[in-house]
């Protein structure tokens, strides 16, 4: 399979900026209204991407709708993050096309894959082929999708497992905490991945601050995704500015400082 336009339009930012950016939006979080204010914020504080959905949530109308406010109020692309397999809308750009590896449940590394492929082809969407990976502590993700997370200080067990996604055809990696996590993946981890895999790595889960952001990136990270520290400003959209501000700001450091 061709990479897509979305993808290359990831590999060409991470090659001339060294880190991004990405919102992980959760649409039953947030009003439409909300959505409209968040694609503008996010735009004018140098955010790179949206990556859409993460709960059981996050489908049908209110997907919709969502991922539309927010592609009519910014240029940013539109990832889908789905939480199931219901989590598909035309209107995205692409979605990450996820196999959970160390779930212990083969319908969450096969099985959603096989029953949602028919209905991400006949609408068009980029799939981006995603290996998925929890870490302790897993939280609601963990628990949903029965994973044997990734002990936090036994960083080799998360390199091999994202080798063993590279060489089974996927061209992101991401490492997730989990929503609401104290901290994202260690850094240590980060690092033992990135040097390990070719292809890009996400860290999820516990960037919270400008400091996680920086050092996350720093570490060998490609990309953030940011929810949490979103949510927590409960809608003052000049706040959501400047936390989005403060965290890009971070990664960009970070991606000059790594180059």
């Amino acid at each position: 399979m061709n990479d897509g336009k979305v993808y290359k339009q990831i590999l060409k930012l991470i090659a001339e900026k060294g880190g991004l950016t990405f919102i992980q939006f959760d649409p039953p979080k947030y009003s439409l209204e909300q959505a409209a204010e968040v694609a503008k914020a996010a735009e004018r504080a140098g955010v790179d991407a949206f990556a859409v959905g993460g709960s059981v949530g996050a489908q049908g109308e209110l997907l919709d709708r969502s991922i539309r406010a927010l592609k009519e109020n910014c240029s940013l692309p539109v990832i889908i993050f789905p939480g199931n397999i219901a989590t598909i809308s035309k209107y995205a750009d692409a979605i990450y096309f996820m196999s959970m590896l160390n779930s212990l449940d083969p319908y969450y590394i096969s099985g959603a894959q096989i029953a949602s492929s028919f209905p991400i082809k006949s609408l068009g969407l980029e799939p981006i082929p995603t290996s998925y990976i929890i870490v302790e502590p897993g939280r609601a993700v963990g628990w949903v999708g029965r994973a044997q997370a990734i002990p936090r200080n036994i960083p080799y067990l998360a390199a091999a497992t994202a080798l063993g996604g590279q060489f089974m055809g996927s061209k992101l990696v991401i490492l997730e905490s989990g929503g609401g996590a104290e901290s994202p993946a260690p850094p240590e981890m980060i690092s033992l991945v990135k040097k390990t895999i070719d292809v890009p790595l996400i860290v999820a889960g516990g960037v919270r601050n400008p400091k996680f952001a920086y050092d996350t990136i720093k570490a060998g990270a490609d990309i953030i995704h940011v929810g949490t520290a979103l949510e927590k400003v409960n809608g003052d959209v000049p706040k959501a500015e400047k936390t989005l501000s403060d965290l890009t700001k971070a990664v960009a450091k970070a991606g000059k400082e790594k180059r």
